[in-house]
């Protein structure tokens, strides 16, 4: 019983080891392309970016979407 318990085991490491890199796949000056908001899984980016835009302007909650900062919003 333990043997096919080892060599699943075994297995198992090796699936999981394999799905780990040394580097990252995302390198640093590439992470700017997927904080666009085009990239979001809504199909209206830019629209929805606009909307939180004008949801915190109107109830001075800058930030309460997410985003940093804070005030009148009028930044």
């Amino acid at each position: 019983m333990t043997k096919p318990l080892t060599i699943a085991s075994l297995l198992a490491l090796l699936v999981v080891s394999g799905c780990s890199a040394i580097e990252p796949w995302v390198k640093p000056y590439e992470r700017a392309n997927l904080a666009d908001p085009i990239m979001s899984p809504s199909r209206h980016g830019y629209a929805d970016a606009y909307m939180h835009h004008v949801y915190q302007a109107r109830e001075s909650a800058r930030g309460a979407e997410g985003g940093s900062g804070g005030g009148c919003g009028c930044n």
